[in-house]
């Protein structure tokens, strides 16, 4: 992210106590003196959907937490194709101290509002608080957690099991960040264009629309418009993604769909 690209947006400052992701975000942990600090060091920028928030390559002079909206990551390959590898919810944290050189590009798939801290100065205060250090290496590992299903959800699973696997997922993020219950009934907002999700699932269009049409002739999801979508029967899509059906009562802190 580049610092000299982000205007004065003083307007937009809020305390950290009142943050709509104070409980979630890399700052959860953090002592009331540390969220102080914290308060000091942080600015907010905006980004409109499509827009680059970083391109894969550039300088990291910027990290932070997504405080609204989808950012996408993506991976160009050397003949030029792109691969779309991640998607960051509200909460997840977007940047790696002590890394220089961004490795995706991060683009904004809604609107986005970023809490932002210039590296350097994240880096010093990460060296002196406890708090802020562990729940960054809580965050990274439940990364690496995600990216491990991940590889086997694109390796090993089905057309069906992949769909239901991307839409549990959204059901569980959908629930913790609207503080609502994961149950039946539950209205999903699909951040992608069937596109997207197509190449973020490693299928074709075609199947993910065949696929999400079977789900809803068996009853087991409705859609609401071309953006929102029903979960009617959650433990039915449990059983589809052939994994722990007791996930669907967990709510741990899943840190997004990282590739």
């Amino acid at each position: 992210m580049s610092v000299a690209a982000i205007p004065n947006l003083t307007a937009l400052h809020q305390r950290c106590s009142d943050c709509p992701i104070r409980n979630r975000a890399v700052c959860s942990l953090s002592s009331p003196q540390e969220l102080t600090e914290l308060d000091r060091a942080k600015f907010y920028r905006d980004y409109a959907a499509g827009q680059e928030i970083v391109g894969e390559g550039a300088p990291i002079e910027a990290l932070g937490s997504v405080v609204h909206g989808v950012v996408a990551l993506h991976k160009t390959l050397e003949d030029g194709r792109r691969q779309m590898v991640g998607l960051m919810f509200a909460s997840d944290f977007i940047g790696r101290p002590m890394r220089n050189i961004a490795p995706y590009d991060a683009i904004a798939v809604t609107d986005v509002r970023m809490c932002l801290f210039h590296r350097s100065q994240f880096e010093e205060i990460l060296g002196r608080h406890v708090g802020l250090e562990r729940r960054l290496l809580e965050m990274v590992l439940d990364e690496l957690d995600c990216a491990r299903d991940w590889m086997v959800l694109l390796g090993r699973k089905t057309a069906q099991e992949r769909l239901a696997s991307f839409l549990m997922i959204l059901a569980r993020r959908t629930s913790r960040l609207e503080k609502t219950p994961l149950m039946d009934g539950l209205l999903v907002e699909i951040p992608l264009t069937r596109e997207a999700i197509a190449e973020y699932l490693g299928l074709t269009i075609e199947t993910v629309s065949r696929q999400l049409t079977r789900l809803r002739k068996d009853g087991l999801v409705a859609m609401e418009d071309q953006r929102h979508l029903r979960l009617l029967n959650l433990h039915a899509l449990a059983e589809i993604t052939r994994d722990d059906p007791g996930l669907i009562e967990e709510d741990g802190d899943s840190a997004g769909l990282i590739g």
